[in-house]
């Protein structure tokens, strides 16, 4: 990012941050409210979660947040009820740490504002955020909302666990058995998650299993097991292939090559969560580096006025207050001889791309979207996902299916990296950035490859790249040997034809 963007960022992100202390009431003993959840440094990797190899805790908290009706007026402000576990003995600043992590989580576990009234029916949600620390440390809320068990009229609660763990199947899967358990009592709660948190995180590809008691059911068994990818376990590409053609998939996909401005609309929580983590998730192996909401709360919905590249999410009953928000910016003068004399205009464009996940369709776009990407690397993406996807496949399936294109694209492009990375004695390695894009043959694919080494995902991904001796063994290194392998046998062939 050149250092201009970077310092303005610094200040729109600063900026919001100090909106949000504002806006916070001061935190009550048992009540702990809204703090610092939008910390998004321009540096924070939030996105490309971490590949954990196992062993670690499965969670940090669970929390039931529920709506207290306010001391004046009849809106409800979220509250958390219960807290798994209580944390005793703390130094002060990690007893700070911790009034900001749980002050900022039940506005996101209640994003769409405080004008509620008890239900009879409401829908199950299931649904994440993430919150980013200055440092850039993250932490991932898995919130499953719903009516508690009763009769009559009563309002809805959340079941939140926080973990810096990004596996959203295999913590839906907990969830489940939370609910499962909070029908009976809060009591029954306590073991299992007692029994998980000791439990180690398995590694890809493993299973752990819990025992645990319920009443009038006896023990049970309870497995939870990792995909064996672990780089896609953070994600579901189904909902988005239902929102969305996989044309409309592609542009989105160039617009957060480019790193720019992208909003989701749509009405349900799980539906927005899903489809941001699946958009964000295409950009692998490159990590989204810059403000990441995946449900905005109405507070902080001036969020789409940030001159900076993000990807949020919003609620449909919030459009026109996006539609009607300042989201361009200032393009060219046009000099004074093209007008009147002595007058100069300024060109005034939209940045921005704006998503309706319910009818499918682009509310606001730069109209280049189409134009970012190679045409020929467009029709080979097209054509894969165009190919094989069928109902009996299963989720992990599916998302090996729609990932895979993408990341192809990235080997064609930019996957000859490591040769270009000399290293000094010490093992500390400089990119060569001008002889990386000129060794491209292809003239499309060049010209794009010299617009995306400036963006942060690039920067940040060859950063590390430099630091590491060698290439990491991981999905992306294994899909570079193959493709450079299949160039081998190609070359191999037409020799033996000659």
């Amino acid at each position: 990012m050149p250092r201009k963007l970077e310092k303005m960022e610094g200040q729109v992100v600063g900026g919001m941050l100090r909106l949000f202390r504002n806006r916070l009431p001061r935190l009550r003993a048992g009540s702990l409210q809204e703090r610092e959840a939008v910390k998004e440094p321009e540096r924070a990797q939030e996105i490309s979660l971490p590949t954990f190899a196992g062993g670690q805790h499965f969670f940090e908290y669970l929390l039931v947040v529920s709506l207290k009706r306010k001391s004046s007026g009849d809106d409800y402000e979220p509250i958390i009820i219960y807290q798994f576990p209580k944390r005793e003995n703390l130094l002060r600043g990690q007893q700070e740490e911790e009034e900001r992590l749980l002050g900022a989580i039940p506005l996101f576990c209640f994003p769409d504002g405080n004008a509620w009234a008890p239900l009879t029916e409401y829908p199950r949600e299931t649904f994440s955020f993430v919150l980013t620390n200055v440092d850039g440390s993250r932490k991932i809320g898995y919130c499953r909302r719903l009516l508690p068990a009763g009769r009559g009229p009563r309002l809805p609660k959340v079941y939140c666990i926080i973990s810096c763990i990004g596996c959203f199947g295999l913590f839906s899967k907990i969830l489940d058995e939370v609910e499962k358990r909070h029908q009976i009592s809060m009591a029954v709660i306590y073991p299992f998650m007692q029994g998980l948190r000791e439990a180690a995180f398995p590694a890809p590809g493993k299973t752990v299993t819990l025992k645990s008691f319920i009443p009038d059911s006896g023990t049970e068994f309870i497995s939870l097991t990792r995909p064996l990818d672990s780089h896609l376990e953070h994600v579901d590409f189904s909902v988005l292939l239902r929102c969305l053609s996989f044309e409309q998939i592609l542009q989105i996909f160039a617009s957060a090559v480019l790193e720019r401005r992208i909003i989701f609309l749509a009405e349900g929580l799980s539906t927005l969560s899903q489809c941001i983590h699946a958009a964000a998730a295409l950009l692998y192996p490159f990590s989204w580096a810059h403000t990441y909401i995946p449900v905005v709360p109405e507070s902080l919905l001036d969020t789409v006025c940030c001159p900076t590249p993000f990807m949020v999410g919003v609620q449909m009953r919030f459009q026109q207050q996006v539609m009607d928000s300042p989201m361009e910016e200032e393009g060219p003068k046009i000099p004074g001889n093209f007008l009147k004399v002595g007058l100069r205009a300024v060109v005034h464009k939209v940045v921005v791309l704006l998503v309706n996940l319910c009818e499918g369709t682009f509310l606001m776009s730069v109209g280049d979207e189409k134009d970012i990407l190679p045409p020929k690397l467009q029709d080979d993406i097209l054509d894969s996902l165009g190919q094989g996807t069928n109902e009996s496949q299963t989720s992990e399936q599916l998302n090996e299916h729609v990932s895979g294109p993408f990341v192809q694209f990235f080997v064609k492009t930019v996957g000859h990296y490591a040769s270009y990375i000399k290293r000094e004695a010490n093992g500390q390695g400089h990119f060569q950035e001008r002889a990386f894009y000129k060794a491209l043959t292809s003239k499309t694919n060049r010209r794009f490859v010299k617009k995306f080494v400036k963006t942060q995902l690039f920067s940040l991904f060859i950063q590390e790249a430099e630091k590491s001796r060698n290439p990491p063994a991981g999905y992306f290194q294994r899909k570079i040997l193959e493709y450079e392998e299949q160039k081998k046998q190609k070359k191999s062939r037409e020799k033996t034809v000659k």
